[in-house]
């Protein structure tokens, strides 16, 4: 098959997620890889920088997709107006056939110390680029982080909710109710109910 085929990163995407289940994170090497998908080494590398990339390359895509969103909002919009923008803005990414491939990710991760190290770094550079976004349309420094933690823990939440819901909903519904959510128990972290053994469970 010739390697500039255009599905190659799929291809090798595929490859990759089916061979880390089957024998293990560690113990699939690249040229494995390569040969599952048809295609050489030299293709493998022209599209990811090593095998962890193959778990945290659409991250990368995130980065701009939450910029752009939140660059996008109308002049007026408030910041958490801007995070709902964002999310809307990653659904041509969050598809259903990314849905699946991201639940045998979760399952790759978190069997492997070293790969959950990246993932954090991949995290951290999401949310300075939805700090950086922000502060690009006026918020001062203090609330374009608080606005990026806001926004990568909605992600994270609404990742979750968005990989066990039955149905084929889109990610922003479940990353836009996260983030209701979060808004309604950081309202009340002020009330002494917050702090019972019933609010703690």
């Amino acid at each position: 098959m010739s390697r500039w085929a255009p599905d190659a990163r799929e291809r090798l995407e595929s490859a990759a997620l089916d061979l880390f289940v089957e024998n293990g994170y560690e113990e699939t090497t690249v040229a494995q890889i390569a040969d599952r998908a048809g295609l050489n080494r030299a293709t493998f590398f022209r599209h990811f920088a090593d095998k962890r990339e193959v778990l945290f390359g659409g991250e990368d895509v995130l980065v701009g997709l939450f910029a752009d969103g939140i660059r996008a909002a109308s002049p007026d919009a408030t910041l958490i107006e801007c995070l709902h923008n964002a999310f809307a803005s990653a659904d041509v990414a969050m598809t259903s056939q990314q849905r699946a491939k991201a639940a045998t990710r979760v399952l790759v991760v978190a069997g492997n110390a070293e790969v959950q190290e990246r993932g954090l770094l991949k995290h951290a550079r999401i949310a300075r680029s939805i700090s950086d976004a922000l502060h690009e349309r006026g918020a001062d420094d203090l609330s374009a982080r608080l606005g990026a933690e806001l926004g990568m823990l909605a992600f994270s939440v609404g990742f979750e909710r968005w990989l066990a819901s039955p149905a084929d909903e889109p990610f922003s519904l479940h990353a836009a109710g996260a983030l209701n959510d979060l808004q309604a128990r950081a309202a009340g972290l002020d009330s002494k109910a917050s702090l019972t053994v019933e609010g703690r469970r």
